[in-house]
């Protein structure tokens, strides 16, 4: 990539958050649309979840193809093609006549937006190679989410209580067609130096691996859990063999790598299930519209706003260690909160709860990034960065599946709101459990020793070892 001046960088910078911005904001303005959906479509609790679980499905699956597609063939050119389908996907779900077509065209947005989120990282990092300055804008990309779940569930209560819930997918338009403008005028093509092959057996395991563990979750389906835990064999016994595998287990020998990946998953997992229970509890049960339910959830959305930055320059400086602890602790009083002490049945504690779980999500996002990519050598970002966003992703999806399974076992299918508070509790302290392990793993993976890791990890990947095998 050539050397752009500071005014150029933050220009791409800029274009890499819209990518962020609408992949993030297409997601909490969707949860807060859930309720009507259901209405309008007839769906039950399971069809909620595969509104939400399909994408983030297909995306998890395809991350890591798209980031060492974007390293081999142009990070620029990839990134542009997945403005093209996440815009033309978007477009098919605000005409989706019934649940089964919204889903498959929430499959074709994810198809686009797997092209995005790591593609930009990628472009990120390797426009912004000063550590200090690469923590920053990673600051920067963690607050377009704390923008997007701030704007999200007003602009998605707004648009759902006035026009319909189909128009929440028509505000990624005009903002996919700026993105892909900009793009093509200011964004430079860059390359890995030696990007990696293409690696199909590996890309169907991972696919088989976390389709079937989903479904497996969603449907309660024990011969497709066994499924799943063949495929995770099979990828762990082959990905060793290949000479560049789509995922290289070495990078799992940093300890910091490793830990932003367990956390990512947690982190993102409480997100999901605290996003589903509240939106279905706050319109379902306290009967709130769709605008009202965003309003109450904004406490959450403001302090992920405010801390995301916050938390992108104290990496910066101090490193991720105490952004890991704060983040561990404030989502793991918030799950205790409801939990332990019912705090959705009190208004004041169910701000608190908010508050504390909006102060702890906004913590964690910039630590992930930053660990996933700083230890790594440039020439492997596109497929660093890959790897954290499937963790994000898996942890979504298996987060939403598993609080939906919760749900869906406690609640009457006739009615959406007998029992709800009750089958909500074991959720609440599966959210709490996911903090306690945000805080546990940040806390064993950011001393001197983890460090040390991460610096043999990045010797060995930049002077690869004579490998088994060579397919």
């Amino acid at each position: 990539m050539p050397e752009l001046t500071q005014r150029r960088r933050l220009l791409v910078l800029a274009i890499c958050c819209m990518s962020l911005l609408i992949v993030s904001l297409d997601n909490t303005v969707l949860n807060v649309a859930l309720p009507s959906m259901r209405r309008e479509l007839h769906a039950d609790v399971a069809g909620m979840q595969w509104t939400i679980d399909a994408y983030t499905l297909v995306l998890a699956s395809l991350l890591m193809l798209a980031g060492s597609t974007a390293d081999r063939i142009g990070r620029r050119k990839v990134f542009m093609a997945g403005l093209v389908l996440f815009t033309l996907g978007s477009a098919l779900c605000s005409l989706a006549p019934n649940l089964e077509a919204l889903v498959a065209f929430r499959m074709v947005q994810a198809v686009g937006g797997s092209m995005l989120n790591p593609v930009a990282m990628s472009i990120i990092t390797n426009t912004f190679t000063e550590p200090r300055a690469r923590a920053r804008a990673i600051g920067v990309w963690g607050g377009v989410v704390g923008i997007s779940m701030a704007a999200g569930p007003l602009v998605g209560g707004v648009l759902t209580d006035s026009v319909g819930w189909r128009s929440i997918f028509w505000l990624n338009l005009p903002i996919g067609l700026l993105a892909l403008f900009l793009t093509f005028r200011y964004v430079p093509e860059s390359r890995a130096p030696r990007p990696r092959r293409v690696d199909p057996v590996g890309q169907l395991l991972v696919m088989v691996l976390l389709g079937s563990l989903t479904y497996a979750i969603i449907e309660t389906d024990p011969v497709l859990a066994a499924v799943a835990g063949a495929a995770l064999v099979a990828l762990l016994l082959y990905e060793p063999r290949r000479a560049e595998p789509l995922i290289d287990l070495r990078f799992f020998r940093s300890a910091p790598f490793s830990g932003a990946t367990v956390i990512a998953v947690c982190a993102f997992a409480a997100l999901g299930g605290f996003l589903f229970v509240n939106t279905l509890y706050l319109q379902d049960v306290r009967g709130l519209s769709a605008l009202d339910a965003g309003l109450y959830m904004l406490p959450m959305a403001a302090l992920t706003f405010v801390c995301a930055p916050l938390s992108g320059r104290l990496v910066g400086s101090r490193g991720p260690r105490l952004p890991l602890l704060i983040a561990g602790v404030t989502m793991t009083t918030s799950g205790v909160l409801f939990a332990a002490f019912e705090a959705e049945t009190s208004t004041p504690l169910l701000f608190t709860g908010y508050v504390l779980f909006g102060l702890g999500f906004g913590m964690v996002n910039a630590p992930i990034t930053n660990t996933a990519v700083s230890g790594m050598p440039r020439a492997q970002a596109g497929v660093a960065a890959a790897v954290a966003s499937t963790s994000r992703q898996i942890g979504q999806t298996l987060g939403v599946a598993v609080i939906g399974a919760v749900l869906a076992a406690g609640v009457p299918p006739a009615s959406h709101t007998v029992g709800f508070v009750a089958a909500s509790r074991p959720a609440w302290w599966i959210i709490a459990g996911c903090g306690l392990i945000v805080l546990l793993v940040g806390a064993a993976t950011s001393g001197t020793w983890a460090r040390a890791t991460a610096d043999r990890t990045a010797r060995r990947l930049a002077d690869p070892e004579p490998t088994p095998a060579t397919h």
